[in-house]
């Protein structure tokens, strides 16, 4: 049993700086490292490829980067853990060994099947799990002939096991993103699996480090104070056996982990923030404590925890028609009411009615739509996209573009070829019983063989029902600062912020400069708000919760990514940019509030 641990993150998402992994291993003492790949959008693209190639559906990419640090793990005695295996773990763990034979490296791997459940729907629905959408309530019915992909969001019972094998590298497909990081904790610190602030602590470590270099300058509102881009470094965690952690990165690598930083990250793809539901724990963030103890390093503690539920997510992809998109550059004078007049004739010659169309100006509101200021831009890039369960529908969209260059008016570039037809697979998030759910752990040998094979039960001791009390907004009056002389200021000024996506929900957290600016935004800044701000994009409702000690708001605004992942026609389908949207808005603020700032 040790009394700390240090975690090194090596990427937040598939497609993540590959050299990283390396960097994280050369740059100083670690003792295990953990690296997200997946997102339900990601899981769609995995399913695409293995519907082509029923070899593939894992990270290909991952194979490469492990194979190029193998020996250094081995070396340095450094463990792995991550859901590179996507939806083809053991053809992944396969692909690794094949390679790394051929270098003469000995390397053993431990991969966690059991996620992928697409071969036992008929068994589960309809008398054992119903499957309904988690966000819309839609019956499973109407899509279940269409499921694709169905995988269960694991949580860290067989990551347990497979590092008792003694594994490198613990190879898993859909596991929850902070159970890779949770799992080594829990294993070498000696924690128990009812050990609820614990695990609480893990959770937030885990959240903290799953989006890569987010929690370390990357995706900050005040890049300016990031003084290195280059040699970028990752963030690592110190978890202590008491559950109090600290954030840092390696010496002299770039970017910046600050209190702010941490702030930022812990609001990201947030919920209810006294109730972050895991497969593992209930986590409650309103209690962390958070101080910068040295530069580039951040004590995090207080973590609070509560029995995990009695249920699994499940991330399914269905067939759901097609899409595509078209573009064409518009330069000039006047550009802007050029660019309507493309528009109004493309559509206008097209003459087809489909399911979906979208229209964006990129230059000018392509992103936050009315939420911009009028300008003119000298060129805009006008971006075209239908979507529809009629694929000749779809070929007509795609041969319609390119007669624009030359019977139109002038000064347009057409960009690419034909468009072609995308097969659109559509996130269904849902629930399943644990007790339904069993995982195995097979270990490999040199030939890809399985060697040995350990049956897990998913479900930890001592759960209950999910019935701690639900999170309430304070509504705190604006009376008391109406007599205050207000100064009207970009909203960037006075706060931070940050926003993702779940489905076709997005969040932003909003962070505070000071307490008293974070007491009047209680106040001001409210769901309704929000929801007015945000009325071209928000077509459902606006949730807000509290985070006092982050001096945080927490918006949910349901209904706003045009049906979410591959399904919409945004170009900002994850909402990532919403946080920029919101921050620069001209808000009202006491005056006395901003000398302080």
């Amino acid at each position: 049993m040790k009394d700390k641990i240090r975690i090194a993150n090596a990427g937040g998402f598939w497609g993540d700086d590959l050299g990283v992994l390396r960097r994280q291993l050369e740059g100083g003492e670690v003792d295990y490292i953990s690296s997200d790949f997946l997102a339900e959008v990601t899981m769609s693209i995995l399913r695409k490829q293995q519907l082509k190639n029923e070899a593939m559906g894992y990270v290909n990419d991952f194979v490469d980067q492990i194979v190029d640090v193998a020996e250094l793990m081995k070396a340095k005695k450094v463990r792995m853990l991550t859901n590179a295996g996507g939806i083809n773990p053991l053809a992944c763990a396969r692909k690794i060994l094949f390679e790394l034979k051929k270098k003469g490296v000995d390397f053993k791997i431990a991969v966690v099947v059991g996620d992928n459940i697409i071969e036992r729907i008929d068994e589960f629905y309809p008398d054992k799990a119903m499957f309904t959408d988690m966000e819309t309530g839609d019956d499973f019915v109407h899509i279940k002939d269409n499921i694709q992909s169905a995988n269960v969001y694991l949580g860290v019972p067989p990551l347990l096991k497979a590092l008792e094998s003694g594994a490198d590298l613990i190879l898993a497909g859909r596991v929850t993103d902070t159970s890779i990081t949770m799992a080594p904790m829990i294993y070498e610190l000696g924690w128990k699996l009812d050990d609820w602030d614990k695990l609480a602590a893990g959770l937030v470590a885990g959240h903290i480090i799953e989006c890569g270099a987010q929690a370390s300058g990357g995706n900050f509102t005040d890049w300016q104070k990031v003084k290195k881009w280059d040699n970028m470094g990752y963030p690592i965690v110190e978890m202590n056996r008491d559950g109090s952690l600290e954030v840092y990165k390696h010496p002299n690598t770039g970017g910046l982990i600050s209190r702010d930083t941490i702030r930022e990250q812990l609001v990201y793809e947030m919920g209810d923030p006294k109730h972050y539901i895991s497969p593992d724990v209930v986590a409650d963030f309103s209690q962390l404590e958070l101080k910068e103890v040295a530069p580039n390093r951040v004590l995090v503690k207080n973590a609070k925890g509560y029995p995990s539920t009695h249920f699994l997510k499940v991330s399914m992809a269905y067939e759901d028609g097609y899409k595509a998109v078209s573009s064409i550059v518009i330069s000039g004078g006047r550009v802007l009411n050029k660019a309507r007049e493309f528009e109004k004739i493309f559509w206008q010659r097209l003459n087809t009615i489909y399911k979906k169309t979208n229209t964006e100006y990129i230059g000018y509101n392509a992103c936050h739509q009315d939420l911009v200021e009028d300008i003119d831009p000298n060129e805009i890039l006008l971006r075209f996209s239908v979507y529809d369960d009629d694929l000749e529908k779809i070929k007509a969209f795609s041969t319609s573009i390119a007669p624009l260059i030359l019977s139109g008016p002038p000064g347009v570039a057409v960009i690419g070829g034909r468009s072609r037809a995308q097969q659109v697979m559509t996130y269904w998030p849902t629930l399943i019983p644990k007790t339904l759910i069993e995982t195995t752990v097979h270990v490999l040998d040199s030939e890809g063989d399985i060697k040995e094979s350990y049956d897990i039960d998913s479900v930890l001791g001592n759960e209950a029902d999910f019935n701690v009390e639900k999170s309430k907004s304070d509504l705190s009056s604006i009376d008391q600062y109406s007599k205050m002389e207000m100064e009207n200021v970009p909203l960037r000024d006075v706060c931070m912020a940050r926003s993702g996506d779940k489905g076709d929900t997005f969040n932003i957290g909003v962070l505070a400069r000071s307490e008293s600016i974070y007491n009047y935004l209680k106040a001001s800044l409210t769901a309704d708000v929000v929801k007015n701000i945000f009325k071209g994009i928000c077509k459902g409702k606006v949730k807000r919760y509290e985070l006092d000690n982050l001096l945080a708001l927490n918006f949910l605004l349901e209904e706003s990514l045009d049906g979410g992942g591959t399904k919409s026609l945004m170009i900002d389908a994850q909402g990532k940019t919403m946080a920029s949207a919101l921050l620069n808005q001209i808000f009202p603020i006491p005056k006395a509030y901003l000398k302080n700032i």
